[in-house]
């Protein structure tokens, strides 16, 4: 019996209605845009987090939002995968990027985690950063001395469509990864 491989989507970001629009969780904002783009059902509490599993451009995935907070994300990761067996060459995490002016989004395979502490949960608990990424990017704050916690978690101050377009462009991104599976991945 052949059974297709199941990717992880890992939406990152913080719960709770006070955080729904700030840049720190765009990536939630992403895993929003996808479930309702695939016509996945709706998100359940699963591995510390909602999920929603179904099918994205032809592949299995598992599309998860951690509910530990950002900074304890791998937690819900490492429950995902030990139940799915999903290697980490089939994860993919989303998430808000500084280094990247606010509208780039990248594609990105393992390396450095960019003092992202979400990431840094993830590297952790998958004993690995050879995951990939989808950096969406927030910029930086304006001011040199501006603290970037405050900036990350602070909502967005660009036009709501701005940050819709933004979201969406993140969105298609995961869908040619995902659509590029067993080929040449898109850069």
């Amino acid at each position: 019996m052949n059974v297709d491989p199941v990717y992880l989507i890992v939406a990152l970001g913080n719960p709770g209605p006070e955080y729904q629009f700030h840049r720190h969780n765009v990536g939630f904002m992403v895993g929003e845009e996808l479930r309702r783009r695939h016509g996945l059902p709706r998100l359940r509490s699963r591995f510390q987090g909602l999920v929603g599993e179904g099918s994205m451009v032809g592949r299995r995935v598992v599309l998860l939002l951690p509910m530990t907070f950002m900074n304890l994300s791998g937690q819900a990761v490492a429950q995902a995968v030990r139940k799915h067996r999903i290697p980490v060459e089939r994860i993919l995490a989303i998430h808000d990027e500084v280094e990247l002016p606010f509208g780039e989004v990248r594609l990105k395979e393992g390396q450095g985690l960019g003092g992202h502490n979400g990431l840094r949960s993830l590297a952790q608990h998958l004993g690995s950063r050879d995951f990939w990424r989808v950096r969406v990017g927030v910029g930086r704050p304006a001011g040199i001395d501006a603290p970037l916690i405050d900036h990350v978690l602070a909502p967005f101050s660009e036009p709501r469509e701005e940050v819709l377009v933004l979201v969406g462009q993140a969105a298609d991104l995961v869908d040619e990864w995902l659509a590029a599976r067993g080929g040449a991945c898109p850069g």
